[in-house]
């Protein structure tokens, strides 16, 4: 229940938790997501609040969103081309995607960042495309390296491609230039190019981790904390709230969970056990 939901943000913040992110599935499907966003904002202690979204609603939210009090948005958009769009959605259409875009840069959601999971032989021949809507907007375009999460069964080494050389694709056309005025909370690593708008951005977590910065903890749609996105360690937040416990028993067990974030990922161990969940069920 959303309530719940707050009163573990609550908790969190005054612990020292500045920052959110809602994620998914797909958090603006949930009803009530926007009066949801204006009760984050009114808690003492926050002070940015993040989404991550499909973007097929976002065209007639945008405006409510950021007046509910939404800092920053990311769109996940892995093609520009509609047939492929169709072929991993099997819903909406890429024009929408695109619309709820333009609505998110028109109301003043600054940054507006795109997330693009490079996949060899589906989107890699894209990336210059991806690179090209920096131009003449503000956009900030992050190539995501391909990550094992869900039954590993769907993982495929061979549609791996890195960071590097995702980069070298791009200096191949581009000037590019190391930027540090990018805001964000995330593990990123942004770039420039001279005479664009906005910039590029890597996110590589299989080619070389970040963990020794990461900063994060996950809390799914069923109330369980993960200490790190990619273990299966959890925590029953909402077993435990429905136990009526107090607040200091919760901070306690939030406490517990950041004492225990593991020092690194084992996304590249060469026997990847098989995961329990989707990252649907995870949130991202």
């Amino acid at each position: 229940r959303l309530e719940e939901f707050l009163r573990i943000i609550k908790v969190a913040a005054g612990l020292g938790v500045k920052k959110i992110r809602l994620t998914g599935g797909e958090p603006l499907v949930r009803k009530g997501v926007v009066d949801f966003i204006s009760k984050i904002k009114e808690i003492p202690g926050i002070e940015d609040i993040a989404l991550t979204t499909n973007g097929a609603l976002l065209a007639d939210m945008a405006g409510a969103l950021k007046k509910a009090g939404l800092n920053r948005i990311n769109i996940s958009l892995d093609t520009l081309v509609e047939e492929k769009f169709t072929q991993i959605t099997r819903v909406g259409s890429l024009a929408t995607v695109m619309k709820g875009i333009e609505k998110a840069l028109a109301v003043g959601f600054e940054p507006v960042k795109l997330n693009v999971v490079v996949i060899a032989g589906f989107n890699f021949d894209e990336v210059l495309n991806f690179v090209a809507l920096t131009k003449d907007k503000p956009l900030h375009v992050r190539f995501i390296e391909l990550m094992p999460i869900g039954e590993t069964d769907e993982w495929d080494k061979k549609k791996y491609i890195s960071a590097g050389e995702i980069l070298d694709i791009v200096k191949q056309e581009y000037q590019v230039v190391n930027s540090t005025g990018i805001k964000g909370a995330g593990p990123a690593k942004y770039m420039s190019i001279p005479g664009h708008l906005g910039s590029i951005g890597f996110i590589t977590a299989m080619s070389n981790h970040f963990c020794n910065q990461c900063n994060r903890m996950r809390l799914t749609s069923e109330g369980k904390l993960r200490p790190c996105l990619h273990g299966d360690q959890e925590l029953d937040l909402k077993a435990l709230l429905r136990s009526n416990c107090s607040d200091q028993q919760l901070a306690k067990v939030i406490v517990k969970a950041i004492k225990e974030k593991p020092l690194q990922h084992r996304l590249k161990e060469k026997e990847l056990s098989p995961r329990e969940k989707m990252m649907f069920q995870i949130g991202g």
